[in-house]
C-alpha cells in the first residue's frame, strides 16, 4: 500500500501523459504530489521527508517546464530526487551512530550494525545507479534530447507543443516532430515501468539479503 502511494503522483503523471500530453501530466503530477503531501499528514500527523522532497522539485523543475515550454527540466527532476537521497543515505554512513536504513527499519528487523552499514551503502549506490540511468534514457536510449534540439532549430521556434505539432508541421518538420514525441514517450514509459521495475526488483534483493543476516531471537529455556 505504502508503495502504491509513494508513486501516486508517478501512476497520475502516466495517465494525464496519455490523455493529454506532458504538459497537463506535469501540472496533474504536481496537484498529485500536493495531494500525497497532505494525505499522509492528514492519517498519520507527519510529513515524510520523500513526499516532502518530491514536491518541492516538481514544484521547482515542473515549474520551469511549464514556464519554458520545455519538457527537459521535468525529465530531469527524479535524477535530482534520487541523488539527493543518495546524499543523503551517504551522509547518515558517514555521520551519527545509526544510518538512514537502520533509523527506517531498525524497530522491526534486528541485524548486526554492519550489515545496517552495507545495506545504506546499497541504497547510495541504487539511487546514483537510478538517477544516471534516468539521464541515459533522456540523452542516449530514448535521443530525447537531441530530437527535440533538432525539431527546435528545425522550426526556429522558442518551444514547441508536441501535443498539437502534428497537426503544424509537414514534411521534413512533421518527421522531427513525430520522432520527438516516440522519444517523449519512451522516457515517460521509463519512468513508470522501467523505475517502478527497478524498485521492486531491489526491494526484493534488500529483503533476500536481510534474511539472511536476520538475528534469531534468544528462546527461553525450558524448565527441566
Amino acid at each position: 500500500m505504502k508503495l502504491l502511494i509513494d508513486f501516486f503522483p508517478i501512476l497520475l503523471f502516466f495517465v494525464a501523459y496519455k490523455l493529454a500530453g506532458i504538459y497537463v501530466a506535469t501540472t496533474v503530477a504536481i496537484l498529485a504530489a500536493a495531494l500525497q503531501l497532505g494525505w499522509t499528514w492528514w492519517r498519520q500527523r507527519r510529513v515524510e521527508t520523500m513526499h516532502l522532497v518530491t514536491l518541492g522539485l516538481l514544484v521547482v523543475f515542473g515549474g520551469m517546464t511549464l514556464a519554458l515550454r520545455d519538457p527537459i527540466f521535468v525529465m530531469w527532476k527524479p535524477t535530482i530526487v534520487n541523488w539527493l537521497f543518495a546524499a543523503a543515505f551517504l551522509a547518515s554512513q558517514l555521520i551519527g551512530q545509526r544510518t538512514l536504513v537502520e533509523r527506517t527499519m531498525g524497530h522491526a528487523v534486528s541485524v548486526e550494525p554492519t550489515v545496517w552499514r552495507r545495506l545504506n551503502l546499497m541504497w547510495v549506490v541504487f539511487f546514483l545507479v537510478l538517477g544516471l540511468t534516468n539521464l541515459l534514457v533522456v540523452y542516449v536510449a530514448s535521443g530525447f534530447f537531441a530530437a527535440h534540439q533538432a525539431l527546435l532549430a528545425g522550426s526556429g521556434l522558442a518551444s514547441v507543443d508536441l501535443t498539437s505539432c502534428a497537426g503544424q508541421f509537414q514534411g521534413e518538420l512533421l518527421a522531427l516532430c513525430t520522432s520527438a514525441q516516440a522519444s517523449e514517450e519512451i522516457w515517460v514509459n521509463f519512468k513508470l515501468f522501467g523505475m517502478m521495475g527497478m524498485t521492486l526488483v531491489f526491494v526484493l534483493l534488500q529483503a533476500f539479503y536481510l534474511a539472511r543476516h536476520i538475528e534469531d531471537e534468544p528462546r527461553p529455556q525450558e524448565a527441566d
